[in-house]
């Protein structure tokens, strides 16, 4: 194997390991690790991180579920919602420019862990 293929599997563990234990927050690591490990632009970066967080985001709402911490009265319209705000931010994506992109990433990354804080 590749020394970037064991990079990439790392950076990938280490944000399935956060979507699952925080319920989210994976694409603070993955974007980040895709534009410095693999060179991305901020663009594909973002894109990159969505796709990757998926399988994660799958296998853990399933074993969320199993264990029975989904209710689903509440799963089921934010999974509209989401979906729906899904398309919107990845049509988004491609029309806004990537410093952009890069700078409201931030904010939110920022205001995230002050909140966290705070």
């Amino acid at each position: 194997m590749k020394p970037k293929t064991y990079a990439y599997l790392t950076g990938g563990a280490l944000t399935g390991a956060a979507n699952g234990l925080f319920g989210g927050g994976g694409g603070m690591i993955a974007v980040p690790f895709l534009e410095r490990a693999a060179h991305f632009p901020a663009r594909r970066a973002h894109a990159t991180a969505i796709a990757v967080i998926l399988p994660a985001s799958i296998i853990s709402g399933v074993v969320y579920l199993a264990f029975g911490l989904v209710p689903w009265g509440v799963l089921l319209p934010c999974a509209v919602g989401v979906a729906a705000g899904g398309f919107l931010g990845a049509k988004l994506l491609a029309r806004i420019p990537a410093k952009i992109v890069t700078a409201i990433f931030a904010a939110f990354m920022l205001a995230a862990g002050l909140r966290m804080i705070f």
